[in-house]
């Protein structure tokens, strides 16, 4: 089955490129666009698109709320990759906490649209790592009352030996596969380490837990 995606962007030029790139690939289908997050949610429930990509700045509802509103009211929801000029965003930051699977540049290459599209739909890698970690010394710090939220998360959850390291390496930006070597496990172990990780915390995906990983100060984002 292709990998659905869902282009809302409020340039209609930004539409257009996004879809010439990533129908040009096998296995990736556009199956509709919007102009706005507030037509998104609509979209969604008729579409049921596996990737949405869209742009975090538009005049009615921007890519943040558009998130929390999806992830708030709709059932078994996509993956969604926020979509910015800018790479070192607080906007950015703020979606991928409002629940966004990663970001995307709007003046990525082809090749690297088309991965991010593909790695986030995915599920099993963190798409761009080292400028998470960017977005997380610059915005995540403080000591504010997300800091406080989530070394409290990270307190409850408990997270064996195994499961802490297992994270550290999530926050590094290692795939299953990658971690499975470094530890020498099987496959398998990983991936049921990794969904222990992300019950503990609550988290709906990997970009969340390392967030929480981020700003509860257990792993450093330099």
């Amino acid at each position: 089955m292709p990998v659905t995606v869902l282009l809302v962007d409020d340039e209609p030029l930004v539409r257009a490129g996004l879809r010439a790139v990533l129908e040009a690939q096998s296995g990736i289908e556009v199956v509709g666009e919007a102009a706005d997050g507030a037509a998104v949610i609509p979209l969604v429930r008729r579409l049921r698109p596996d990737v949405v990509a869209m742009d975090v700045r538009m005049p009615l509802m921007d890519g943040i709320e558009a998130t929390r509103a999806v992830l708030r009211t709709v059932d078994r929801p996509p993956k969604i990759l926020v979509v910015t000029t800018f790479e070192n965003d607080e906007y950015v930051y703020e979606a991928l906490r409002a629940g966004a699977d990663g970001f995307l540049l709007k003046r990525a290459r082809p090749a690297e649209i088309v991965h991010a599209v593909r790695l986030v739909a995915e599920g099993e890698s963190l798409l761009f790592p080292a400028s998470v970690r960017r977005l997380a010394a610059e915005y995540g710090g403080g000591g504010g009352a997300a800091n406080l939220a989530a070394r409290d998360v990270l307190e409850r959850a408990r997270l064996t030996g195994r499961e802490a390291e297992v994270l550290r390496l999530m926050a590094r930006g290692l795939s299953n596969a990658e971690i499975a070597a470094g530890l020498t496990v099987g496959a398998e172990t990983v991936k049921s380490h990794v969904s222990a990780v992300l019950t503990k915390l609550g988290a709906r995906d990997r970009t969340q837990a390392v967030i929480t990983a981020y700003e509860s100060g257990f792993v450093a984002p330099g």
